[in-house]
């Protein structure tokens, strides 16, 4: 091949890749994947229904106008075990101001029954839902445990808070801030 055949069949290749990345090209604000971005800060919270033990159906949109904080966690995860007792403390201290804590499990990579003993265990009050198929993991896209989403009463997200353990004074701060935001 001459050195001519090698320049045009180079070139070649640079507007076949120039061409490639252009038409291959992902509008600013869309996804590769189609899907909707992962919720994040001043994005209304996507909605889900789930169940706790009881049987009692929660639905996120029915609980508009009230401040809350979404947290998904496993039994067998540790930094969820160690927020725990944190999260109740927050949940008591700022129920009756209309702050409500929802602990979501991730039942699909957990167990119920250990879930729901551990709850026992740490006598949780807030809301425990189980999160059979993962579709409420999913539309947040947690791929992270623990996850927390702090939503105002407008059901917009605040915060979100990736990773734990959650110290007892963060949570304060955060519940204080999103009660004060939601007035």
């Amino acid at each position: 091949m001459s050195a001519s055949q090698n320049r045009w069949l180079i070139l070649f290749a640079l507007l076949l890749g120039a061409g490639w990345i252009w038409l291959g090209r992902t509008p600013p604000g869309s996804t590769t994947t189609g899907g909707i971005p992962a919720p994040q800060r001043g994005f209304l919270a996507p909605d889900f229904s789930l169940q706790d033990e009881k049987g009692e159906t929660y639905r996120l949109a029915d609980l508009r106008g009230r401040p809350l904080l979404v947290n998904f966690w496993a039994s067998w995860c540790g930094p969820c075990r160690a927020e725990m007792p944190a999260l109740e403390k927050v949940s008591q201290r700022y129920r009756e101001q209309g702050f409500l804590v929802l602990g979501v499990n991730a039942t699909n990579q957990d167990d119920a029954k250990a879930a729901s003993a551990f709850a026992q265990q740490l006598g949780l009050s807030f809301p425990i839902l189980f999160d059979q198929d993962g579709s409420a993991s999913r539309l947040y896209q947690v791929r992270s445990l623990p996850s927390s989403f702090l939503i105002d009463a407008d059901g917009v997200i605040q915060d979100v808070i990736i990773g734990g353990p959650m110290s007892e004074a963060l949570l304060e701060i955060r519940a204080q801030q999103i009660l004060e935001e939601s007035r």
